[in-house]
């Protein structure tokens, strides 16, 4: 769709919040047998009314219940994909702090046969969602080339998919019925989760690209094919959005690198209305690449950090949207943190009520930049 601009609300989250200890514990004892699991979603959503309130005393135009509704930012709905399992890490992520560099091996997804779709997955919890907002209800969910980029064709069944365009073309298909489901219920507002075009901006990553036998140069087409598949088939009057990551978690971040190797792709190859983009550091390069947002597509600004509980200034945030509007219309830029708050249950850099302070100043620099929230 085309959006029109001067409705698009200017102050922006990207869609995880904190968990409150007492969400977190709930989800603890339920995992132990403490509680049953219908007493954890008493308490999940509780959290989730207070989450969605939050966000509109604040006077956010679009809510999201937090992710509050999972343990992890992807696992929870990929693994519920027919033929998708957790599996031991072949690989070891490198997580970057302030202090120094750390390395992790997850758990990583498999696909051990022919991928389905046997029932709705979040429409539930949009449902809900929807039941407790007085403003647009979004609903996140990761790329689907999640699915792929951390183990490449040895992620993928070869018996099931001797010919990978074939599982390519599953991805795109199961995940159209996922948001037809979504859209059947009333969501007007998705935000695709996609860390993978900003890793193969990374040297080091696209070198890793190359370990897995795939073409760093070629992969960013095939992802860019694989989510034009995905939304081909949305309700005209349905928003798309894709936010762009390079890791976060607990602080740390994966990848580094500018925007540039896939900026004209990214914004003219895709068929998505709103972009999400990582901006919070000088890891992310200069705003260069949005002089090809084309006409009737938004650009988040994801000037402030959800890894430092310090608040950027009002001044400070101010500058880069003018820096930002050299290379696009204002009228087509919008605000918002990074990231999400919590990516996934624990590694919080800060408490609620500094993150309730970071959500302050980002509405009081929307107002004062753009004269609405």
């Amino acid at each position: 769709m085309s959006l029109p601009s001067g409705a698009f609300p200017r102050a922006q989250h990207v869609g995880s919040f904190i968990r409150p200890e007492n969400l977190i514990k709930a989800r603890e004892d339920a995992a132990q047998n403490k509680i049953t699991n219908a007493a954890l979603h008493t308490i999940q959503e509780a959290a989730i009314r207070d989450v969605v309130k939050m966000q509109e005393d604040l006077g956010l135009k679009v809510v999201t219940d937090g992710e509050y509704n999972r343990g992890s930012w992807h696992r929870d709905f990929l693994l519920e994909f027919d033929n998708v399992a957790l599996v031991p890490s072949k690989i070891a992520i490198k997580f970057h702090t302030a202090e120094g560099a750390r390395e992790n091996a997850p758990p990583s997804l498999q696909v051990q046969g022919k991928i389905g779709h046997s029932h709705p997955i979040f429409v539930d919890d949009f449902k809900f969602l929807k039941s407790v907002s007085k403003s647009t209800p979004k609903v996140t969910f990761p790329s689907p080339s999640t699915l792929h980029f951390r183990g490449g064709r040895d992620a993928v069944d070869s018996k099931a998919y001797p010919d990978i365009t074939k599982f390519y073309d599953d991805v795109a298909k199961v995940y159209r019925e996922e948001i037809r489901d979504l859209g059947d219920a009333g969501c007007r507002f998705i935000q695709i989760d996609e860390v993978n075009l900003a890793y193969l901006c990374d040297p080091a990553l696209r070198n890793q690209a190359k370990q897995f036998g795939e073409d760093p140069d070629e992969l960013p087409k095939t992802y860019a094919k694989i989510l034009n598949e995905t939304v081909k088939d949305v309700p005209k009057d349905m928003v798309t959005s894709m936010h762009l990551c390079r890791g976060n978690f607990a602080g740390a971040w994966v990848a580094e690198g500018g925007y540039d190797p896939i900026a004209e792709l990214l914004f003219n190859g895709i068929n998505i209305d709103v972009y999400y983009l990582e901006y919070d550091s000088a890891r992310a390069g200069g705003f260069e690449p949005l002089r090809f947002l084309p006409k009737g597509k938004i650009a988040v600004l994801g000037l402030m950090t959800t890894k430092s509980k310090e608040v950027e200034t009002a001044d400070e945030l101010k500058r880069r949207i003018d820096e930002a509007a050299k290379f696009a219309p204002i009228e087509q830029l919008a605000l918002s943190p990074q990231c999400g708050f919590s990516s996934g249950i624990g590694g919080n850099t800060m408490t609620i009520e500094e993150e309730i302070t970071k959500l302050k100043r980002l509405v009081e620099v929307t107002k004062s930049v753009w004269g609405t929230t």
